[in-house]
């Protein structure tokens, strides 16, 4: 499908939002978009009659249903916007499409591409100094890596909120005093030696200076969420919000960047990934999203930091109509949901339409890179930039153009 026309900015005309971060929470497996934010009339698995697993209810805003477990976002799509064309011509691998929705676009032979987290962080930085730009609360893989803009743009991770960053917790018997003499010492060693030429040397080299900055006690005590009230942190819900509330700190600390990760698939045994019985416990997947999501938006908003704080929800593709033989669902990326909220934007609900099924695009389709494109737009970040791949220029997007009506 390609990109969208009517509501897409015209190429002679930029525009820079007011954002300064961004909260992009990773949906890994494929969400279903007809089972959450763009739902229709009801199926029946056991007849193969396609259509919603779920009722639908309605929202604050006039014309715009959700799927029944979102009850707690229902009240408040008045600063969210349901992006319910985006596309793209993956259909059954999900690690290409993991990849696409990660960096933009499909894999080059020739080209590692940086992810969206590795450009923002590059084009931004971080907002306060001590911090990192990009982290991730998940698994690392590279798909969320830096590709050709180097090491020094990649992100710091923890896979769960009780462990803290990976690699930033001193060894049992090195206390502080001690960590200092280390750093000393590592400090006379490079005195020592020449300064060296080779980016890959340099990148380590800065890699290993980034560390001994973040392990201090001052950057860690942001993953002490006990500092936080046991009502707030209780509001959030499991592992998945507290993740939610660990990102809402970190942006407060000054982190430009951070993605979470929804991959505790122990709920339903499938994650959001629903072939045949994973579809049974979906909505335990679900309700977790709108708990921590409308928990996040509220936070965000008390705090007055809404309007600065871009969330973005991702997902490799959505997931067809039909029921598969088990009852649950196969894949999609011809036309399948992504979700902004916050930011800055004018939010409406809902941006796009498709058909009855959820299946086609009827008007407004937004590709990829469009989609991608008004995340940078939305940071102040020139979409129709190139960055550079040694002396090779590369597009940040690929021809992509924001979605107009959200910056009306």
């Amino acid at each position: 499908m390609a990109s969208s026309v009517a509501g897409a900015m015209p190429m002679g005309s930029r525009i820079s939002g007011q954002a300064e971060h961004v909260i992009s929470i990773w949906l890994g497996g494929g969400m279903g978009q007809i089972d959450t934010f763009d739902p229709k009339a009801k199926g029946d698995p056991k007849a193969r009659k396609p259509g919603a697993y779920y009722d639908a209810i309605p929202t604050c805003v006039n014309d715009v249903q959700v799927c029944e477990h979102l009850s707690k976002l229902a009240p408040i799509m008045d600063r969210v916007t349901a992006v319910r064309t985006v596309n793209h011509a993956v259909i059954d691998e999900h690690a290409a499409a993991t990849n696409w929705m990660h960096v933009g676009r499909p894999v080059s032979g020739t080209v590692v591409y940086p992810s969206l987290g590795s450009i923002v962080a590059h084009e931004r930085g971080a907002a306060s100094d001590d911090v990192p730009a990009y982290v991730l609360i998940g698994y690392p893989n590279a798909t969320r890596g830096p590709g050709f803009l180097g090491a020094q743009h990649s992100y710091l991770y923890l896979t769960e909120t009780g462990r803290g960053p990976a690699g930033l917790s001193p060894p049992l018997g090195v206390d502080r005093a001690r960590q200092k003499r280390r750093e000393s010492f590592l400090t006379k060693l490079r005195s020592l030696q020449p300064e060296t030429r080779e980016a890959v040397l340099k990148d380590y080299e800065a890699t290993i200076d980034l560390s001994l900055k973040l392990s201090g006690p001052e950057f860690m005590s942001s993953f002490d969420l006990e500092q936080e009230a046991a009502d707030l942190r209780e509001g959030y819900g499991g592992e998945f919000g507290q993740r939610c509330l660990l990102a809402r700190r970190l942006v407060e600390r000054g982190v430009r960047f951070i993605e979470v990760s929804h991959n505790l698939n122990f709920l339903n045994g499938a994650g959001w990934d629903v072939h045949n019985g994973g579809i049974l416990e979906q909505h335990r997947l679900i309700q977790e999203l709108d708990t921590a999501m409308a928990a996040l938006i509220l936070d965000l908003e008390q705090r007055k930091m809404l309007d600065k704080t871009l969330i973005v929800v991702t997902t490799e593709f959505g997931r067809p109509p039909e029921f598969d033989s088990g009852g649950g669902r196969g894949h999609q990326g011809s036309a399948f949901t992504c979700v902004l909220a916050g930011g800055g934007l004018k939010h409406s609900g809902a941006y796009g339409q498709t058909d009855e099924l959820a299946k086609k695009i009827v008007s407004d389709p937004v590709s990829v890179p469009d989609f991608f494109a008004t995340i940078h737009a939305a940071m102040g970040i020139d979409y129709a930039k190139s960055l550079y791949d040694g002396d090779r220029p590369v597009p940040i997007t690929d021809g992509g153009q924001p979605i107009k009506a959200l910056f009306a």
